[in-house]
């Protein structure tokens, strides 16, 4: 009977508007909630007969919820550092616990506080994970997500970190005589100026850092031997720190163009490359990124009237003190600064991105945890391959329109009313048919 059908449809009126309101309290509630995503509420028919006849059976409406997790929110500044925020698509990955086994939980809420044991967690415990990165800042991205290990810089406080860049910008004075080659030391030749046969016209000593937090002096010296060209000669003071003969490390040609910059073409090749050194005491090292300046440029090595000088120079690595700040690049690089000024890159985020975002299962704290509906998960650096820009001290907010769920409320409410007219109509309707017989 079609007033049966009439009935039941208004029945599924009140559930789906109940739904629909639900919707409603779950997004008002948390409108403060750091990168809430508001929930929409979407109706679909039910058909019971879909065929054009005379007698209509009604079918009725059922909810269909929708997360709008793909929806950006506003980004907010915040005073700390580690508050953090996805400028664009994907997630922070994160577990609820220290474990392998812990379950992985998918989130945007991006408020990590250190704890007690200076691990990395959100509002809701989420623990924050990353690459940790080797003595040389790399990492290998494999995909998968046993490689990541819980963010924590505390545990770097009283540890060593060895020297792996070198930055110098010294200028060498053009006016300077050239070296003569008919003095009482000889022609020059390789080794010279290490083994003290040679007096450099110029000098800079750099502290560098095995891995065991032993500190070790090279120095740079360079000789004018033409025009536009100095010799130059990196060697250990004393000679007995490392294993190379004479503590020479690098030696060769460097060369200028006529307006004081670099000439790194016609200087030696492997003058600039990366400086590997072993040490005599058995402690490991990397190697040494020496930063002395690019091609044309004036930012490392020149040739000026000035005085020979250092402009500006220095190491990294050494006995690291207490953590005073932590940053994180918008890359996702995570950066432990300590009370002496010296800074560490410890840390490197993933983003976690998706197909389809909007078909991840919700879960408690303000995640998601992946299906099949969502697609296989992706994780690359921030930037990379849609991942989004990290942006610290910042927090996304919800992305909830107090002015459009008040509405909708409304709308809601009037239609669950209208519903159950429904059902007291067809029950007045019912009630003529039963006293047709008396």
């Amino acid at each position: 009977m079609s007033l049966y059908s009439a009935l039941y449809a208004g029945v599924s009126g009140l559930s789906a508007q109940s739904s629909a309101m639900a919707t409603v309290a779950d997004n008002i509630t948390n409108i403060n909630t750091v990168a809430y995503k508001g929930v929409e509420a979407q109706f679909r028919t039910l058909v019971t007969d879909g065929r054009t006849s005379a007698s209509y059976s009604a079918g009725g409406v059922a909810a269909a919820p929708l997360a709008q997790v793909s929806k950006q929110g506003l980004l907010q500044a915040s005073g700390s550092s580690t508050d953090l925020a996805i400028d664009g698509g994907g997630f922070f990955i994160t577990r609820t616990g220290l474990a392998e086994n812990d379950p992985v939980a998918y989130t945007r809420a991006g408020s990590f506080k250190p704890d007690e044991e200076g691990y990395l967690r959100n509002s809701a415990g989420l623990y924050l994970y990353g690459w940790r990165l080797d003595a040389t800042g790399g990492y290998t991205n494999t995909g998968n997500l046993d490689q990541l290990t819980p963010v924590r810089l505390t545990d770097l406080v009283g540890t060593a970190a060895p020297t792996n860049k070198l930055q110098a910008h010294i200028n060498l004075q053009s006016s300077a005589a050239n070296y003569d080659p008919t003095s009482p030391s000889g022609p020059y030749a390789a080794g010279k100026m290490a083994d003290g046969t040679i007096t450099p016209q110029f000098s800079r000593s750099f502290t560098v850092y095995d891995s065991q937090g032993s500190g070790h002096e090279i120095k740079m010296s360079f000789l004018k031997t033409a025009a536009n060209e100095w010799q130059m000669e990196a060697y250990a003071v004393p000679a007995s720190d490392v294993t190379a003969a004479n503590g020479l490390l690098r030696s060769g040609t460097v060369k200028f163009n006529g307006d004081g910059s670099l000439n790194l073409g016609a200087s030696t090749a492997n003058l600039f490359d990366p400086l590997t050194i072993t040490y005599t005491n058995s402690s490991s090292s990397v190697p040494i990124t020496l930063d002395m300046g690019k091609d044309g440029a004036t930012n490392g090595l020149t040739s000026f009237g000035d005085p020979s000088s250092l402009v500006t120079g220095g190491t990294n690595g050494g006995t690291l003190g207490n953590i005073a700040a932590t940053e994180v690049s918008k890359d996702g690089v995570v950066s432990a600064i300590f009370d002496d000024g010296a800074s560490r890159q410890v840390f490197q985020l993933p983003i976690a991105t998706f197909p389809n975002p909007n078909g991840l299962t919700r879960i408690s704290g303000n995640a998601y945890s992946s299906n099949r509906a969502s697609g296989s998960m992706t994780m690359n650096p921030p930037g990379q391959l849609g991942a989004g820009k990290i942006s610290s001290s910042t927090l996304e907010a919800s992305t909830v329109d107090l002015a459009g769920e008040f509405t909708n409320m409304i709308r809601f409410q009037r239609a669950y009313s209208a519903s159950s007219k429904i059902i007291t109509t067809v029950d007045d309707m019912l009630r003529e048919v039963s006293d047709l017989k008396r």
